[in-house]
């Protein structure tokens, strides 16, 4: 699995429907997802999986929002949700033929919270059929948004996604990190522990903890004592400082604060800058309409990619389906 700072060929999307992701606030919703879709179209190809019927006003809405309508691509691909990462396809690439081919993996909403997700589930497959891939199934579950590599063997989860009795119950810790390494060609993986409060996902590594190099990770923390994030993040900052690289060296770790806590309808969110997506010249990060804080996550990103446009995208309310733009999408590789 390649990095996600490698060259892309696009990033895959699911069109966003289920009002009941976003209740209460699903009115603003297609129009702020059509603003993410002309973000990545400015850059490359946006694939979209969307049902027939909803593609008009799909397509009205990304030109509209200014996308560049020559590198938006819809696929008549219906599904239940929106959250691409983890039931779209997880990409792979051969390391010396170049051949890239996906993996598919089971999907269950998240320990089968959100029923139903049999079309979410025939993702994989369909993008294999319309891109004329080799497809290779795992009947384990994993969602996209659980993993972070680095391309060069290393593989970050957290414990409590992967290890949860809702995913995978029969699964040993062993058996676990033998598929990781067979389907996704890693050599070692580097086990957190918790994710952040809010988080329905049990612990999605793509909301604390990413690698922005192959020997370097940023990572949330949290400063004030009080907040229940802080001992989640600090003991998962005090594990990442023991890791090295595949060739024993250290790791450098970047901190990046957390936003103030966002409450919607009396609700804590899983906001978090560290859920950016990188793409081909430019990183899309999430805001929270917390200027202060907004500029000084996007400063640190930055500094992280100093090669990379940093692209702010207001997150307010998308956070309330629980998820932003690396939850959202699924790069393919070039």
């Amino acid at each position: 699995m390649p990095a996600e700072w490698e060259p892309q060929a696009a990033v895959w999307l699911s069109w966003p429907h289920k009002k009941a992701s976003w209740p209460g606030l699903w009115r603003n919703i297609p129009a702020t997802f059509a603003g993410f879709v002309a973000a990545i179209s400015h850059r490359e190809t946006v694939r979209i999986n969307c049902a027939a019927a909803l593609q008009p006003k799909a397509r009205a809405l990304c030109v509209k929002a200014d996308a560049s309508m020559d590198r938006v691509e819809f696929y008549d691909h219906p599904t239940n949700d929106a959250w691409c990462r983890d039931h779209g396809p997880i990409f792979v690439k051969h390391r010396k033929t170049g051949e890239v081919a996906l993996t598919d993996w089971m999907h269950n909403a998240w320990g089968d919270k959100y029923p139903p997700y049999d079309l979410d589930n025939e993702i994989p497959p369909a993008i294999g059929r319309a891109l004329g891939l080799r497809r290779f199934e795992k009947s384990m579950v994993l969602e996209g948004g659980s993993i972070d590599v680095n391309g060069k063997g290393l593989l970050l989860t957290t414990e409590q996604c992967l290890m949860h009795p809702n995913r995978n119950p029969s699964l040993t810790r062993t058996e676990i990190e033998r598929a990781l390494k067979d389907y996704l060609g890693v050599r070692r993986i580097l086990w957190l522990g918790e994710g952040i409060v809010g988080d329905d996902t049990d612990g999605h590594i793509d909301d604390i903890t990413r690698f922005f190099k192959a020997d370097g990770i940023i990572t949330c923390v949290e400063k004030n004592r009080r907040d229940p994030n802080h001992q989640l993040l600090a003991a998962n900052l005090e594990l990442l400082q023991g890791f090295t690289t595949i060739a024993g060296k250290p790791i450098e770790i970047v901190e990046l604060p957390m936003p103030a806590p966002v409450i919607i309808k009396g609700e804590r969110v899983p906001a978090s800058y560290a859920n950016f997506l990188i793409i081909n010249g430019a990183v899309l990060v999430p805001t929270f309409r917390q200027p202060r804080r907004d500029r000084r996550a996007c400063g640190i990103i930055g500094a992280c990619f100093p090669d990379r446009e940093i692209v702010p995208i207001d997150c307010a309310e998308l956070i309330w389906g629980l998820g932003t733009l690396h939850c959202l999408s699924q790069q393919q590789p070039l």
